[in-house]
């Protein structure tokens, strides 16, 4: 039984999860469209830290505890489909990380990145997530 609510909360948190990481640079393009001086500037500002604090930060904690205690409990790190998601989990760790970053920048007024650019990085999620699920339920090697 405990096997089961570990999956169910891995499988919930992983939606939060996801649903920040879809969010967040689509914030960025709108953040990025209006004036840096502007009230507006200040609302995106704390939107994004506040998808960040009470969404993002706590959601990847929790998928990571019990997608290890998941992987614990069936086996996973004897099979080879493990580490293919293990490798596109670290991958979108490290995504939230540099989006975390770019949240900071743009709250000092820095604009690095193209309204292109972001809506190009916010499809990485997307395909992360479509290769985990099908690693996880076909499980290919």
């Amino acid at each position: 039984m405990t096997y089961y609510w570990l999956k169910a909360g891995h499988i919930i948190f992983m939606v939060f999860w996801m649903a920040g990481l879809f969010l967040l640079p689509r914030m960025f393009v709108y953040h990025q469209e209006c004036e840096p001086g502007a009230p507006e500037n200040a609302q995106w500002i704390e939107r994004e830290r506040k998808l960040i604090k009470i969404i993002l930060l706590p959601s990847i904690g929790v998928v990571w505890v019990l997608g290890l205690a998941l992987s614990v409990a069936v086996d996973a790190w004897s099979q080879g489909w493990f580490y293919a998601k293990l490798a596109l989990v670290i991958g979108l760790s490290i995504y939230q990380s540099y989006m975390t970053w770019y949240a900071e920048q743009l709250a000092k007024g820095e604009r690095k990145l193209t309204g292109k650019r972001l809506r190009l990085l916010n499809e990485v999620p997307g395909v992360a997530v479509a290769l985990i699920v099908v690693l996880v339920v076909i499980k290919p090697f």
